[in-house]
């Protein structure tokens, strides 16, 4: 077996693993990382996986959110996280980085070469239909790589408050249902927490639901309970991160004391987590 080959077939199992870990049993609970460090730190608390935040990565990379980010930035920066854990990685790719389905098979296929096993793709404000064909043809990227790749597609009707709120919930489901024809393996819904929602949800779709996590949100496990099979803190923990520079800059700028640096990480071990 070549060296290609034996890298290719541990890289669909690595796909095939990082599936099976979706289970309301024990949700598969993902700190989003933004870089290598955020990365290497995520897997050395026993994560599972890793997972990148499109908006932590663009802004470590000095762009804004949202489909700013040029593609071959976002691929090497996957590639950068792949290579230094040795966990599933999956890539969150904003809308595909592509303005047409082929575009986006083209991303898809980048992604796989950069070694990671899962993406997320959002809908946004986009046509579901549309939005389909894109999905279509990252599966079809993924199938010719011979990758059992986790699409995980985002259906964005609760966080950009689309449509009436009243039939928010059965354009989600009837989303989610296209979009799993397509291709999809699972369905991430951000911006909705309310339980008796979850609970519709994750009865609905028929496919593990992915919810998103902050501050005030149910645990994990309460997450578990109404049928949720991924959870995720998105940009949060990139946020948290820049804020501590904040405070940091701005104690220091205004009363010259440094009491925002008090629970960093020792040197030395996040040193060491970067060496080998």
């Amino acid at each position: 077996m070549t060296t290609h080959t034996r890298a290719h077939v541990g890289l669909a199992a690595k796909a095939t693993a990082f599936t099976a870990l979706h289970t309301p049993t024990a949700p598969l609970a993902l700190a989003n990382a933004w870089d290598v460090a955020s990365a290497r730190i995520v897997e050395a608390t026993g994560a599972p996986a890793v997972a990148t935040t499109s908006a932590g990565v663009a802004w470590s990379l000095g762009s804004p959110d949202g489909d700013a980010l040029a593609r071959d930035r976002a691929l090497d920066l996957i590639a950068r996280v792949t290579a230094a854990v040795s966990v599933p990685v999956t890539a969150d790719i904003e809308g595909g980085f592509g303005a047409d389905p082929a575009a986006v098979g083209e991303t898809v296929a980048g992604v796989i070469a950069a070694g990671a096993v899962g993406i997320n793709i959002e809908d946004g404000t986009r046509d579901p239909a549309e939005q389909a064909e894109r999905l279509a043809a990252a599966r079809a990227a993924a199938d010719s790589a011979g990758i059992p790749l986790y699409i995980n597609a985002r259906v964005d009707t609760y966080l950009k408050g689309l449509g009436e709120p009243a039939a928010r919930l059965d354009e989600t489901l009837a989303r989610a249902a296209s979009y799993l024809r397509a291709g999809a393996s699972g369905v991430f819904v951000p911006g909705v927490l309310d339980p008796a929602t979850v609970t519709e949800l994750a009865k609905g779709i028929d496919a593990p639901l992915n919810i998103l996590l902050g501050p005030d949100a149910p645990t994990v496990a309460a997450c578990g309970a109404l049928g949720v099979s991924r959870v995720s803190l998105g940009s949060w923990v990139a946020e948290a991160a820049y804020a501590v520079v904040r405070r940091a800059a701005e104690e220091l700028a205004t009363g010259g004391t440094y009491g925002a640096l008090a629970h960093s990480l020792p040197y030395g071990e996040l040193n060491d987590l970067l060496k080998g």
